[in-house]
């Protein structure tokens, strides 16, 4: 019975997953908004204009990171209160005066890491959040980093050194030689962004602006 029973509990987790990715190509095509912590789908009340154009972001990291407070804080500007791991997809439109910004989040845990690739091809930008402070899982953070910058050689990447609140996290420069981003080809566009989010810091303020400039100017 325990064989049995253990391929039972496999197969239920490969259709949760599924169940998951599935979901997350569909909401792939709307834009969602974050209100009272819960996710809402809504549909884009008015055609682009001529010079405008959507961007897609594709948020990545390993569970716990914190891949769903930034985001929180970036469409609420509040912090989140005890937020969990992504169990499935988040998202999160940004306007800008020229273009729309979709920003989809895919949960880090080890079962839907498998489908990061799979979204790759659609995204203009990846943005990448590394739990500073979790140095036990570099290896593995930089592990699954360099495998998705190796089928796109010229995505560009922003990695965001996140929790500086924590006494032990590594600083940007830090964090960019932990993960070996002087192995990256010459050809992508990439940048190291410090972050935290904490409740009454201007430099939780300060990094969440900081990254808005930023991917404005990594999509222009």
């Amino acid at each position: 019975m325990a064989p049995l029973q253990h391929l039972t509990a496999v197969l239920g987790a490969a259709v949760a997953a599924l169940g998951s990715v599935l979901l997350i190509a569909w909401k792939w095509h709307f834009c969602s908004t974050t209100r009272r912590g819960r996710p809402q789908l809504q549909y884009p009340p008015l055609q682009p204009e001529k010079d405008s154009y959507d961007r897609q972001v594709l948020v990545l990291g390993l569970d716990g990171a914190g891949k769903s407070s930034i985001l929180h804080y970036m469409s609420t500007n509040t912090v989140k209160e005890s937020p969990a791991p992504t169990q499935g997809f988040n998202s999160l439109c940004v306007n800008t005066e020229r273009f729309k910004i979709d920003l989809l989040e895919i949960g880090g845990s080890p079962n839907l890491r498998t489908y990061w690739n799979l979204y790759l091809s659609r995204a203009h930008v990846l943005l990448f959040v590394v739990d500073s402070a979790d140095s036990k899982r570099f290896p593995l953070v930089r592990h699954e980093l360099h495998r998705l910058l190796a089928e796109q050689p010229e995505l560009p990447l922003i990695v965001l050194a996140h929790k500086q609140d924590q006494s032990d996290a590594l600083g940007a420069s830090q964090i960019h030689q932990e993960l070996a981003l002087h192995r990256l080809q010459r050809k992508r566009k990439f940048a190291v962004l410090a972050t935290s989010i904490i409740w009454a810091e201007t430099a939780t303020t300060k990094s969440i602006q900081d990254l808005k400039t930023l991917l404005t100017e990594f999509l222009s």
